[in-house]
């Protein structure tokens, strides 16, 4: 019988392949998400699910992994950073979404004074402070809205963002991003391949 409300046929939804192909489409921009056990340990995961809620108050939302330690870290302290990746930042991605544990280590960090946050410095050209303000579970995922408390542009960084699509790293710039793209001059990609498994409701991967 049709939905009243819609006017439908209710059906079971789509399966996960057909779901991930269609999320394939829309590329988005890449970030780490990181944060600070209470005992100062920092945890971070990249991240691709990330958008603007509001104004008023200024609010953004990540989705993360409802199994990850990072989200678990972020959740005990109620505060993360969302590191808005450049072009040339393709390594610090795929870093973060592997699970590695010693991924700290393999790039430059610092941790913010005031909020103890960890910033990655050299890959990031913009960095948001939040406050956990509210949180949701949806299936594997929780999607946690964070108060931005403070915004850090690092104006000596590549401006251009790293995007992530049609399974590959993207740049909006018309041109290479330097010896380490991939891309020709005028088009969009900046690596190939499958890539890190960045993480979202659509996307999967192994980050933590």
């Amino acid at each position: 019988m049709p939905n009243p409300v819609t006017g439908t046929i209710a059906r079971a939804p789509v399966d996960q392949a057909e779901f991930r192909s269609l999320m394939t489409t829309h590329p988005a921009g890449v970030t780490v998400v990181t944060t600070a056990a209470p005992d100062g340990e920092p945890w971070g995961m990249t991240c691709s699910s990330m958008c603007s809620v509001a104004l008023r108050p200024p609010t953004l939302l990540v989705c993360l992994r409802a199994e990850s330690p990072t989200l678990a870290a972020l959740l005990q302290v109620s505060a993360f950073a969302v590191n808005l990746l450049h072009d040339r930042a393709e390594g610090a991605a795929t870093l973060f979404a592997s699970g590695a544990p010693d991924r700290f280590e393999k790039v430059e960090w610092v941790r913010e004074p005031e909020s103890g946050l960890p910033h990655l410095v050299e890959d990031a050209h913009t960095v948001a402070d939040c406050r956990v303000s509210e949180t949701l579970s949806v299936g594997d995922h929780v999607v946690v809205f964070g108060e931005v408390l403070q915004v850090k542009v690092r104006a000596d960084r590549p401006s251009s963002p790293l995007l992530y699509g049609m399974r590959r790293y993207g740049s909006l710039r018309t041109s290479p991003p330097g010896p380490s793209g991939t891309g020709p001059s005028g088009t969009v990609p900046t690596g190939t391949g499958t890539g890190p498994g960045v993480t979202g409701p659509a996307a999967g991967g192994a980050a933590v």
